[in-house]
């Protein structure tokens, strides 16, 4: 026997009603702050990701051209990134182009439409409007009124990223604006989740980076940046141990790919929304069951979209989903970070659990997820 786990029916695959991932450590958004003066220079730059400037290498290199490295790449980039106020509280961006466009993160703007924008080179707060917000790729891209002066950052190709590299997170953790941290690539094509609560609209990030650096909240939609100062990622989330409390967990951040936050943002500021988010989707609407221990016992269907991949499997309202590829969904959450894995057009095996107890395994060519 089955009981509904209260909570919103989600469309078409994705089941943004997220938490935490991994084994006592989930990620979870490092939003919003109380926001104090703004102050500090910035920049861009152009360069191959993996050459630092000044022909600093790694250890072979002395401290001082080291640190020089550092100074070169913090005085380019940090007058493109800039504190957003929002009513709830403020996060970071990256001036993308000189007509005034920012990404940051979805979380970051809420429910707002409306924002005040400070460069990290000072000045008079600056009223910015929503463009967008993609929320299951946490993504959005707000519009500077007044444009002038901005400078924009270089985005880098995110593919050519080597674990080990070093990295810079740039932002305004705790509304200490213009902050610098340091770390590296610690692993990636990372599959995190991250919360659905305080202003956070859930969402599975997939091929995220993760990263040493330390990502406070406030360095929401910011920038990691590489030793060429070019932006490669977009810091999103920090890790935090429930056996801790959920606590922090030092040196572990993910940051959605600068190649993904492109995407996004040219379609954005193209077509006034994503129409192409290039992610999967079953084609159905969702919410976790729990057994009769309460315990979560997989993803029941609500609803099958007409003509999708589900129904032309012959998946039904009322069917459990199980397991998608082998790999066991017993929450949404779960089927979130499956489906983020794989592409439209793929076809996946989808256990399912009918009504009348029996399980069958269907194969299931997977739609394209809607986008705004």
């Amino acid at each position: 026997m089955w009981a509904s786990k209260a909570g919103a029916a989600l469309l078409a695959a994705a089941a943004i009603t997220l938490a935490g991932c991994g084994q006592g450590a989930g990620p979870r958004a490092s939003g919003g702050a109380t926001p104090p003066s703004p102050g500090a220079p910035a920049a861009t730059s152009t360069g191959a990701p993996a050459s630092p400037p000044g022909g600093v290498t790694g250890p072979g290199g002395s401290p001082a051209a080291l640190e020089g490295a550092y100074e070169r790449v913090i005085n380019r980039v940090l007058p493109s990134i800039v504190q957003i106020t929002t009513g709830n509280g403020l996060g970071s961006g990256i001036v993308y182009d000189r007509n005034g466009h920012i990404i940051t993160n979805a979380h970051v703007v809420g429910e707002s439409e409306r924002f005040e924008v400070t460069l990290a080179t000072g000045g008079a707060p600056r009223t910015a409007r929503l463009v967008d917000s993609f929320e299951m790729g946490d993504l959005a891209v707000i519009k500077v009124d007044d444009p002038a002066g901005l400078t924009p950052a270089v985005l880098g190709d995110s593919s050519k990223l080597r674990v080990g590299q070093i990295v810079l997170a740039m932002g305004n953790p705790l509304g200490l604006s213009g902050s610098v941290t340091e770390g590296i690539v610690s692993a990636l094509g990372r599959t995190v989740s991250e919360p659905s609560n305080g202003g956070s609209p859930g969402a599975t990030i997939a091929g995220a980076i993760q990263t040493s650096a330390s990502i406070n909240p406030g360095n929401s939609g910011g920038a990691l940046v590489n030793l060429a100062g070019e932006v490669i990622g977009v810091p999103t989330l920090t890790a935090v141990n429930p056996e801790l409390g959920n606590a922090p967990a030092p040196g572990i951040g993910f940051a959605i790919p600068s190649n993904t936050a492109k995407d996004v943002a040219t379609q954005i500021i193209r077509d006034g929304r994503v129409t192409n988010t290039r992610r999967a989707a079953l084609g159905v609407a969702v919410r976790t069951v729990i057994d009769m221990s309460g315990r979560a016992a997989g993803v029941g269907i609500v609803r099958v979209l007409r003509d999708s991949g589900a129904q032309k499997a012959g998946i039904r309202p009322g069917d459990v989903i199980v397991s998608v590829d082998g790999t066991p969904t017993p929450t949404t959450q779960d089927l979130a970070e499956v489906l983020a894995t794989l592409r439209p057009g793929d076809e996946a095996k989808v256990e399912v659990r009918r009504s009348d107890g029996s399980t069958a395994t269907v194969a299931v060519t997977l739609d394209e997820l809607p986008g705004g």
